[in-house]
């Protein structure tokens, strides 16, 4: 049993320690917001938080995260944060087929959090920069990024 912290509850997964977090969170946890993309870490479509830091799930041991916190986009979305984010991804009409979408609103959060000064575009779409979105909504996604940043820094639209 390896013992963690999802999504702020106390869980014991019975799985072996080389299982990747992806598989735990899904199949054991039936927590399915966080997808399979590559497998190798390259697109993030598997990005969760480990202690607050976007991190491929795919790739990340289950032992790695042992006594650790772990968000998934479930739990992101009940935060002021998450639902930041989940508005100004509408309002934008960011997703289109919508699998890439989890791991993009995770690493957005991260982005988004604790900034004081507005990012710009080109500072969003470097942030970013480590996902891929099949569907090429990636000016749409920087647009929600900004919009969910003014709305949490309280700045003019």
């Amino acid at each position: 049993m390896i013992q963690l912290k999802v999504n702020g509850q106390a869980v014991a997964v019975n799985a072996a320690p080389d299982t990747p977090l992806l598989w735990a969170l899904r199949e054991q946890l039936n927590l399915t917001g966080t997808k399979f993309g590559c497998g190798i870490a390259q697109c993030g479509a598997c990005t969760v938080h480990v202690d607050g830091e976007p991190t491929r799930s795919c790739v990340m041991p289950l032992s790695a995260v042992a006594g650790r916190h772990v968000t998934t986009v479930e739990g992101l979305m009940t935060t002021p944060t998450g639902q930041a984010l989940q508005a100004a991804w509408v309002k934008e009409q960011a997703p289109q087929c919508g699998y890439c979408q989890s791991g993009q609103l995770m690493t957005a959060a991260k982005v988004v959090q604790g900034t004081k000064k507005l990012l710009s575009r080109a500072d969003i779409l470097e942030a970013m920069s480590g996902h891929v979105c099949r569907c090429g909504t990636y000016n749409q996604i920087a647009a929600a990024v900004s919009t969910a940043q003014k709305t949490l820094t309280g700045a003019k639209a």
